[in-house]
């Protein structure tokens, strides 16, 4: 952000300047040897890269910028020099930290991973480097430590939050003989894990590897500027030679040369990408560089993760059902007080709306859990089960009645998970837990569908039932359940083969190689995780979807203004080249006569920072 701004500010105090003729006197006080220096210090990146380009027998921008530096350095034209250097200096800039944000991403998506491990050998426990533990090692787990590598559970049991891995929205549970993935948090009780892998050989290795080939394979664009230069210096240099055979003028030759410094062409893009990139950032939308403006423009395809882009990505309680006279209130008042020393999630989410409703919870007078089934628990002389259908049967044989039966499974098909409440032996209140849509999500869609992008794919790894659920409610037609990171990464490479362009839109580590395979990744910058925003080319740094169908304008505008700045500059050099080949132009005058598409390119960049 200062960076944009630093050179906002310098184009704006630039333009100033140089209207009231400022930055003339204060060249012709610095002597010609002074000044030449400078634009051979300044332009040397640019001078290298030309040179490196010719050696292959390749033509691009640098070649015709090291041209027009030249050019109008030898008619005393430094301003131009200078501006045409430190305009290419902006846009190699720019392309030099996105690549750093890419290679950073890897890199911080290492160090997530836990480096250490406690493991089992000759039945003492020992604290070892990931790097020397071996299959069938049994590593030890305790709450609140991430899960080491990927392996079974064979002791122990808890509850582990594996959304960073499967996009799943709610805590799993896991006893003996379930499997359990590196880099997931392990959230109560203490659990042994036998090794299955280690490493880059996990699942999290390998969303490492997958966010690494993502990147190394994204096809290196070449901008229009580098077309354009391929054959328009040839052009250039023809009609310069063509000028002095027909004229025998070799100052009309220069004039032609000057005139054809292509420097409005090569403002078009940077003057463009700062003044979007400045105003998006002030809405809190961080787009990493140019290129993402032109693919934001071009997108037909949103690809969305549900559990933290769509959902809020924690569960809370959405119904309350109650069978009988007690209220719903009441009810669910009962089920906080019983569940008050549970450790699990989804009594930690009936707690929580007890407390947002501000309603009294009493002291059991008894307690005890049920690993993967819920708690039993006695009140004012009741007994109560609190949990899921199997402690029902478990405990006491209670059966539920149909209609209690019908609406628990309508309330599972709408993706949520139902939790009974049985007051001595009868079923009174049935609590849904779920993960709620975010606000403004609908809205939004219906937005980007008005954009003319129809094709709408929700990918994630949580189950069909609760995908379908979620899909349905937002009208988004195409959904893939399920999916591991290595799935998500492969669709999107099935649309990307199909021909269209993806946005995708997500914010955990699961959809890192995701994020960095799409045309544009997009992550909510808020609550995502750091792998996501620095995996993605574009931040929302505020957990805000109107921003979604922002972002697409404002690429389709800066991309617009592009193409209209580029027009602009082409038809400045053709007249200009035009008319200094027949002498109506001098040198100094075809140097003049730049500033105009300069001028005009300027005004046209700057109506971005007002876009709305």
């Amino acid at each position: 952000m200062l960076f944009l701004s630093t050179v906002s500010g310098i184009v704006i105090m630039e333009m100033l300047l140089e209207h009231v003729g400022l930055i003339d006197q204060a060249f012709q006080a610095v002597p010609v040897p002074i000044v030449l220096a400078g634009v051979a210090v300044g332009g040397y990146p640019i001078f290298k890269r030309s040179f490196m380009s010719l050696k292959e027998t390749s033509i691009n921008v640098d070649t015709m910028m090291s041209v027009g530096i030249i050019a109008a350095a030898a008619i005393g034209q430094y301003v131009s020099s200078i501006l045409i250097i430190f305009f290419m200096a902006v846009a190699h800039r720019m392309e030099k930290m996105t690549a750093e944000k890419s290679r950073k991403a890897v890199k911080e998506l290492i160090e997530l991973a836990p480096r250490t491990a406690a493991i089992l050998r000759e039945g003492k426990e020992t604290q070892v480097m990931i790097e020397e533990i071996s299959s069938h090692d049994v590593v030890i787990v305790r709450p609140g430590e991430k899960v080491p590598v990927d392996g079974t559970v064979v002791g122990g049991h808890s509850v582990v939050d594996q959304s960073s891995i499967t996009g799943e929205s709610m805590p799993v549970e896991k006893l003996v003989g379930d499997h359990v993935f590196a880099a997931t948090l392990n959230q109560s009780g203490m659990i042994k894990v036998e090794v299955e892998r280690a490493g880059r050989d996990t699942t999290f290795g390998r969303i490492i590897k997958l966010v690494e080939e993502a990147d190394a394979s994204k096809p290196k664009v070449q901008r229009f500027a580098d077309r354009y230069t391929k054959y328009f210096l040839p052009l250039a240099l023809g009609l310069a030679g063509l000028t002095y055979i027909f004229s025998g003028q070799a100052v009309f030759s220069i004039a032609v040369l000057v005139a054809a410094c292509p420097c409005a062409v090569g403002l078009a893009t940077p003057l463009s990408v700062v003044a979007s990139a400045g105003a998006s950032a002030k809405r809190g939308l961080l787009v990493k560089g140019g290129l993402y403006f032109e693919n934001l423009a071009k997108v037909d395809t949103v690809v969305v993760d549900k559990t933290g882009t769509l959902t809020l990505g924690a569960p809370r309680v959405s119904d309350v059902i109650t069978f009988g006279d007690a209220s719903g209130e009441k009810t669910l008042g009962i089920a906080a007080s019983i569940e008050r020393y549970s450790e699990h999630p989804l009594a930690s989410s009936i707690i929580r709306r007890a407390a947002e409703m501000r309603l009294p919870l009493s002291e059991p007078e008894f307690f005890e859990a049920a690993v993967g089934k819920g708690v039993q628990g006695s009140l004012n002389q009741h007994a109560y089960l609190v949990g899921n259908e199997n402690l029902l049967k478990e405990r006491g044989a209670v059966n539920a009645p149909p209609d209690v039966k019908e609406k628990a499974k309508k309330l599972e098909s709408e993706g949520k998970t139902v939790v009974y409440l049985v007051e001595d032996g009868r079923p009174i209140a049935l609590i849904a837990v779920s993960d709620t849509i975010r606000e403004q999500v609908r809205e939004s869609i219906a937005e980007i569908k008005g954009l003319g992008i129809k094709k709408m794919v929700l990918m994630t790894g949580d189950n069909e039932m609760a995908a379908s659920a979620v899909a349905n409610s937002l009208g988004i037609a195409e959904f893939k359940a399920n999916l591991q990171p290595e799935h998500k990464i492969a669709e999107v490479r099935r649309l990307q083969a199909e021909g269209h362009r993806i946005l995708m839109v997500g914010d955990g580590i699961n959809d890192a190689p995701a994020l960095a395979q799409a045309d544009v990744g997009m992550a909510m910058g808020r609550h995502g995780s750091d792998i996501a925003i620095e995996a993605s080319h574009v931040t929302l740094m505020k957990d805000d979807w109107k921003m979604v169908p922002q972002a697409i304008k404002t690429g389709r505008r800066a991309y617009g203004t592009i193409k209209q700045n580029i027009v602009m500059g082409i038809a400045a050099n053709a007249v200009a080249m035009g008319l200094a080949s027949i002498g109506v132009l001098t040198p100094v005058f075809a140097a003049a006569a730049q500033a105009v598409p300069d001028v005009l390119i300027s005004l046209n960049a700057a109506r971005l920072l007002y876009a709305n």
